[in-house]
């Protein structure tokens, strides 16, 4: 198999709320509006990123295959493995014995593993290989640089 990123995995729990201070607006991403000076409301966290306990899962990522798709070495993946994977969807994926994020895209009644980043290549699905799609990513939490 190709190059792939690694990824740790890691069971997301749901026993305590995670109550974070949320501004009253919202941050203009286009032009600049004056600052608001209030922050009542807050936010859980696992509300918000969280819609299946259950089947919810993070991973750490580490390679940069998806960088192009907004995945960088260190980002953490919410993955949640109740939604059905859809074409075009990035998806953690067990291939012969490995884990690897990759856009999932089907051509011509193949599946293929489709990374973001000219560097890599895409990956062809035989039907002979190990091959699940173990959970679609559904949020993105990235690591800032200072």
């Amino acid at each position: 198999m190709a190059e792939t990123d690694s990824l740790h995995i890691m069971q997301v729990r749901d026993s305590e709320d995670i109550m974070v201070q949320m501004f009253e607006e919202h941050i203009q991403a286009g032009f600049p509006s004056p600052a608001q000076g209030s922050y009542p409301d807050t936010i859980d966290l696992n509300k918000e990123l969280i819609h299946n306990p259950s089947s919810t899962f993070c991973a750490k990522v580490a390679g940069d295959s998806m960088i192009d798709a907004g995945i960088s070495d260190g980002d953490i993946l919410i993955i949640d493995r109740s939604l059905d994977p859809q074409d075009g969807d990035i998806a953690v994926c067990f291939l012969d014995g490995e884990f690897t994020v990759k856009r999932i895209s089907l051509r011509g009644g193949r599946l293929y593993l489709v990374p973001a980043n000219e560097d890599y290549p895409e990956i062809a699905v035989s039907e002979e290989a190990n091959f699940q799609v173990w959970g679609v990513v559904s949020h993105i939490i990235h690591k800032t640089t200072v």
